[in-house]
């Protein structure tokens, strides 16, 4: 599978509505996305703590509010010198707009604050979205809710942690609380048995997810070993390469 990762955003503004169509235009199977709480309680999609690199305005995305947050422009810094994006009314977008743009796809959603968590269990309820829907964070607390609440997440970092000697022992895992592993393919420099992990896993019918890959090739090298799903910046890139390789 390939995921847009923040949709096509090696080619338009990450995480917004504009980058989201791109990448389904291309073909995505799913796209990723991060969802931060604004300072009125609003579900909003960004993945920094501050607005300051993606947009033309500076401050923390906890301490906005929403309409403070529509007024800026999130397409302002996109692009090495001629800023194709800049004044086009891109803005940054609420998770239901997010939502409502992937559909009808699949999607994953990287919580970046605990605050977010119930907010957004309570959003994907309403809208009935819990079958399209993963969660994931690097908040293992985060991850709660949503597994009381029945709904797919990723490994936290812990339980990845955990599975890395059994991975390497070729032990298999018939039960787990995840339904997807994503994983980057080094951590702190140190590559991680990504085909042991793919394989420990997919006994309980879960996968092995990578970001950020970038490289054709290195997707072709990790699908091989049997890696699900790729996320990309470059999500046409990864396209192309699945359809050369068959």
């Amino acid at each position: 599978m390939v995921i847009g990762h923040r949709g096509n955003s090696a080619h338009a503004p990450e995480n917004t509505v504009e980058s989201f169509r791109q990448a389904l235009a291309l073909g995505v199977d799913g796209v990723e996305f991060d969802v931060r709480l604004s300072a009125d309680g609003e579900l909003v999609v960004i993945h920094d703590p501050t607005v300051d690199r993606t947009t033309n305005a500076s401050g923390h995305v906890a301490r906005l509010t929403l309409k403070q947050l529509r007024e800026f422009d999130a397409g302002y810094r996109f692009g090495p010198t001629t800023y194709p994006y800049r004044d086009r009314g891109i803005t940054i977008p609420t998770v239901a707009e997010a939502l409502d743009s992937t559909a009808p796809l699949p999607v994953i959603i990287e919580v970046k604050s605990i605050e977010a968590a119930e907010p957004l269990v309570a959003l994907v309820r309403q809208r009935r979205d819990e079958k399209r829907v993963t969660i994931g964070s690097f908040v293992p607390r985060a991850l709660l809710p949503f597994r009381r609440a029945g709904m797919a997440t990723s490994a936290s970092f812990d339980e990845v942690r955990a599975l890395l000697v059994p991975a390497v022992c070729r032990f298999r895992r018939a039960k787990l609380p995840f339904s997807m592993m994503t994983i980057p393919p080094a951590y702190r420099g140190v590559p991680l048995p990504v085909g042991a992990l793919a394989r420990c896993i997919a006994a309980a019918g879960a996968s092995v997810y990578l970001w950020t890959i970038n490289d054709p090739a290195e997707a072709v090298r990790f699908w091989h070993r049997g890696v699900r799903g790729i996320l990309s910046d470059d999500p046409g890139a990864m396209i192309e390469a699945r359809r050369r390789i068959g």
